[in-house]
């Protein structure tokens, strides 16, 4: 296989949130996303390729002197110094396309104080793109093409100890048809209507407390913000507990996230275990499957967290903006981690392979923990939604972070012929809602797989770009106003 990219059309989609939502100590109202469409190359003939990402730039660079616009700008960099880049490749398949744009954008980006996981992003999404043509042009589905070898990739080229391994005889044998959703609950969202303050609650008639959205999705999963200061956590925590309580759930599992709020690891586990220590959260504590990214990533994976946390077993711990590069988790696991985090924005090749690295991990220390979660960052259908439940149904990924329908009024922010087609494409994934707008048709806290992962690459529409405003054609200054 020959594979090149000849052109690249950039879109840009603006979206208002239902009510505002924390990343750390970042607050977030309004988004913008990117549409990547590629005209690519493959064995001579050409199909076109589509990803879409949302522009969060406080996750990306936790950087408070840094302004919304001012983010949105940098990142905006990064995407186009990737896709023109991508248009100087030719590679023998995707993989090795994608790892020979991530060397040229860590080139580019030189002596820079661009993070990698925010240059790592722009490589992200043109290797969206570039698997999403691939798929259209074999005609298969994302599971096939990454089981059959379709897309090249080899998990010995980022690890050694997965030399020849083949990814079929790691990953489940057939992707997921059904996925769990697990709820976020941001740092301010509020609890139950005595947390609603007049004139504050959305003016639709989606769910807004948590306790709205357990009785109307039915979810049994959570992840829960944690804000890194013990007293302020722990009250919230309490009060989750008892809301999940009174809405009669007599199981569920809970996931927490610190968003690098410890700046050490000695100060997160000792809050973890004066946390561990309330016998009023004990029943609740052992709902927790595990804490995400507690420390700040430049401590995250440091000699001081090396030394202490493989000898700390209170609660599995993740990293999430740490897996910023190729080889991440190998060293996280070194440092006492059990695994990583999942986003397309990270890489799904690298997801493919750090899900290959976890089940061998598994079979070579079965005393050992070692997870793989997939996450969200707010990802918005019918393009970057479908395309991440079609990676997390293949990684075999059993309940996923969702937090796009709740942030959201449904498709909304996207053109209305497009929403008609994204009902009937994809009518087990959304249904109309009562009031006449598409939103995500969630039973029981669960989604329907089967559209998502029968189609190539997950999307069973065609994507019109001429729906969306060229990126030339649009001013980062419009947010401002």
């Amino acid at each position: 296989m020959t594979i090149s990219v000849i052109d690249a059309s950039p879109s840009i989609l603006t979206a208002r949130m239902r009510f505002p939502f924390h990343f750390g100590s970042v607050t977030v109202s309004r988004s913008v996303h990117l549409l990547l469409e590629l005209e690519v190359e493959i064995d001579g003939a050409r199909e076109t390729g589509v990803a879409m990402g949302g522009l969060y730039p406080g996750w990306f660079f936790k950087d408070p002197d840094r302004s919304f616009t001012q983010g949105i700008e940098a990142m905006l960099d990064v995407f186009e110094a990737a896709w023109e880049q991508s248009t100087e490749i030719e590679a023998a398949s995707p993989f090795a396309f994608r790892r020979t744009l991530y060397g040229e954008q860590r080139q580019w980006v030189g002596g820079t104080d661009l993070p990698p996981l925010a240059w790592n992003y722009g490589v992200s999404l043109v290797e969206c793109a570039v698997i999403d043509a691939a798929c259209r042009h074999h005609n298969v589905t994302f599971a096939r093409a990454v089981r059959e070898g379709l897309l090249g990739i080899d998990p010995g080229a980022i690890y050694d100890e997965l030399e020849g391994l083949d990814p079929a005889d790691a990953l489940p044998d057939d992707p997921l048809r059904e996925i769990a959703l697990r709820h976020t609950v941001g740092l301010t969202d509020p609890l139950t209507d005595a947390d609603v303050a007049p004139g504050e609650c959305p003016e639709d008639s989606l769910p807004y407390t948590l306790e709205e959205g357990i009785a109307e999705y039915g979810v049994d999963r959570f992840k829960i913000k944690l804000s890194a200061d013990i007293e302020r956590d722990r009250k919230r925590l309490g009060r989750i507990a008892g809301v999940l309580a009174d809405c009669g759930l007599e199981t569920y599992a809970v996931s927490l996230d610190a968003n690098e709020g410890y700046g050490d690891i000695e100060t997160f586990c000792r809050d973890w275990e004066r946390l561990a220590s309330d016998p009023a959260l004990e029943d609740f504590l052992e709902s927790v499957l595990y804490v995400e990214q507690p420390l700040a990533r430049d401590a995250a994976l440091g000699s001081d967290t090396a030394r202490v946390l493989p000898d700390w077993d209170e609660i599995p711990v993740l990293i999430d903006e740490s897996d910023d590069r190729p080889g991440s988790l190998s060293r996280a696991l070194e440092c006492g981690y059990a695994g990583t985090s999942h986003k397309n924005c990270k890489g799904i090749f690298k997801g493919i392979v750090n899900r290959c690295l976890i089940e061998h991990r598994r079979r070579t220390d079965p005393e050992g923990t070692y997870l793989l979660s997939a996450e969200d960052l707010t990802t918005l259908g019918p393009i970057e939604l479908t395309q991440d439940l079609a990676v997390a149904a293949t990684l075999g990924a059993t309940h996923v972070e969702r937090n796009g329908h709740h942030y959201y009024r449904g498709l909304d922010p996207f053109p209305e012929e497009g929403t008609e087609e994204t009902l009937a494409a994809h009518d087990d994934l959304y249904r109309r809602h009562e009031d006449d707008f598409a939103t995500l048709a969630i039973e029981d806290g669960r989604l329907d797989l089967n559209s998502v992962v029968d189609a190539p690459f997950g999307r069973a529409i065609e994507i019109d770009s001429n729906r969306f405003t060229p990126l030339a054609q649009w001013d980062v200054a419009d947010l401002e106003e």
